[in-house]
């Protein structure tokens, strides 16, 4: 038997860019500037972990709410 289940709802861009700027320094937007030095941004590899535990974090709080 196989069941259906709801597709995951997409999270919000305010979230995302919430998770961004606490986690990786000197970003202020997701959105492309079309400029290397805007659009491009070194990133410690212990910051891009504490940002994927925070939207990983995120999304098992929104899946609680369902």
């Amino acid at each position: 038997m196989t069941t259906k289940t709801a597709p995951a709802k997409a999270p919000s861009d305010a979230l995302l860019l919430e998770i961004a700027t606490k986690h990786f320094h000197g970003v202020e937007t997701l959105e492309t500037q079309n400029s290397d030095r805007l659009d491009f941004h070194d990133v410690a590899v212990w910051a891009i972990r504490a940002a994927l535990e925070a939207a990983y974090a995120a999304g098992v709080a929104a899946a609680a709410k369902r």
